[in-house]
Parts: structure tokens; C-alpha cells; sequence
């Protein structure tokens, strides 16, 4: 699929991976919307790289129909969807004073990085689904995971569940779009500067890009939106969750 003209639709494309992303495809001229709950900061990316901005909660229904519909009436039917939205709490199973992890955070943390990627898969395939095909294929979708799909730290219980539901359903939603034309590829970065990170000292920053074998560095947004780009570019790549890590494997904490 190529990249040029395209429309495509970033999630969480306000910061972090998503706006690398969207700021990427936005340069090798795809037309792109970003769909983000951060309006002040989503509208001000979207001016700086010539996209669309639409307030989207991706684990609502109605809200993510609304704003596929609002993507595909500014620049056509989407051909790439970008899931970089997400949430990324830090809670043990069992805390201080044996307090239980608090249910209401482990199911927000799904709600949002699991079934909210599945709730823009399934709408923004539907639609897909009724266009015209280019060069033999639809559309493509690139979801994100993390390591922590596979390496889960102390007080990741739920994000690790999260990231490893998006892994665990990649290899079988690329056969149910198979059908389509449409391929489904999931990235699992590693430690990666973003804002969170960002607001870190200095020292901590350096002491965790010290745990990536090579490069001996956190990181950068950048080298995610340039996965992107090669996956989309690649039709062979379907089915698949590729690790962005540097070669790390974390440890318990």
C-alpha cells in the first residue's frame, strides 16, 4: 500500500508514538487524521503537519464512528489506521496496607489499549471493506503492543493484560480481513522517549536507555513511525507482531 495520497487515521496521534507517526505519514503525503481526548495539544499538532483533528474516545462506540465518519468526509475512505492511543498505569495486584488492585483502573487500562484498538479495527475495516482495491490490497492497520506483552514488570498487571490481548488477536483478525484485502501488523516497542519518559530526570532517562543492549539508548518516536512506513510499504507483512526494542527483555522492576 503505498503511502502518497492516502488517507490515513492515527490514534493518540497528540503525543508520543502517534504524533511521530502521524507527522511521518503526514510528510510522505498522506492525508492524515488524528484522533486524540487531547484537543488543545491534538489541534496544535494537526496545524503543524496539515491534518485533521477530531476529539475521539476510542472505547466509545459512538464516539469512534463519528470520527471515522468525520476522517472519511474531509479526505475519503481510510486506507491506514495507526492504534497508538493508550494508557499505561502503574498498580500492584496487591498494594500497600494488602489493598487490592483497584478494578475500575484494570478495566480502563483494557478498555482503552484493548478494546478500544479492536473498536477502531472493526469500524475502520467495515468501511473499508466497500472500496475500490489498489494494487491488489484495501488498506492496512498497524496496531501498537508493547513489550510488556511478553516481559510484564512488578505493577504492569493490566497493562501487560492489555498489550497481550492486542498481540493475542493480531494473527486472527489479519485472517478475518483476509477476505478484505486488508492486512493487520502489530508493533511492541521497547523503552521509547516519550512524554512520559520525557519527564523523567535526566539521570533515571539515562539509566534505562542503559538496559537496551544496542543501541545502548532509549528509543526514539521517530524509529517507530519508521517501522510504520515499512510496514505499510510491504505487502508481505500481515499476521505479525514485531518487537522494536533494541533487543531487551525487562526484568522484574
Amino acid at each position: 500500500m503505498r503511502i502518497d495520497g492516502m488517507a490515513a487515521v492515527v490514534t493518540g496521534g497528540a503525543s508520543g508514538l502517534g504524533n511521530a507517526t502521524a507527522k511521518a505519514l503526514a510528510e510522505a503525503g498522506a492525508k492524515v487524521t488524528i484522533f486524540d481526548l487531547n484537543e488543545e495539544a491534538g489541534k496544535a499538532k494537526a496545524a503543524e503537519i496539515g491534518a485533521r483533528f477530531v476529539s475521539v474516545n476510542v472505547s466509545d462506540d459512538v464516539s469512534v464512528a463519528a470520527g471515522l465518519a468525520a476522517s472519511q468526509e474531509a479526505h475519503g475512505v481510510a486506507r491506514i489506521l495507526v492504534n497508538c492511543a493508550g494508557v499505561a498505569p502503574a498498580v500492584k495486584t496487591v498494594g500497600k496496607d494488602n489493598v487490592p488492585h483497584p478494578l475500575d483502573i484494570f478495566a480502563k487500562t483494557i478498555g482503552v489499549n484493548l478494546i478500544g484498538t479492536f473498536n477502531l479495527i472493526s469500524k475502520f475495516a467495515a468501511l473499508l471493506a466497500a472500496a475500490d482495491e489498489i494494487e491488489g490490497e484495501r488498506g492496512v492497520i498497524v496496531n501498537t503492543a508493547s513489550v510488556a506483552a511478553f516481559d510484564g514488570q512488578i505493577g504492569q498487571a493490566a497493562y501487560s493484560a492489555s498489550k497481550g490481548g492486542v498481540v493475542g488477536m493480531t494473527l486472527p483478525i489479519a485472517r478475518d480481513l483476509a477476505q478484505h484485502k486488508i492486512r493487520v501488523m502489530t508493533v511492541a516497542p521497547g523503552i521509547f522517549l516519550t512524554p512520559m519518559l520525557e519527564s523523567f530526570p535526566q539521570n533515571v532517562q539515562d539509566a534505562l536507555g542503559a538496559q537496551v543492549p544496542h543501541p545502548n539508548r532509549l528509543g526514539k518516536p521517530a524509529e517507530y513511525a519508521q517501522l510504520v512506513q515499512s510496514i505499510i510499504l510491504n505487502p508481505m507483512l500481515n499476521g505479525e507482531v514485531i518487537r522494536l526494542d533494541g533487543a531487551i527483555r525487562m526484568a522484574p522492576r
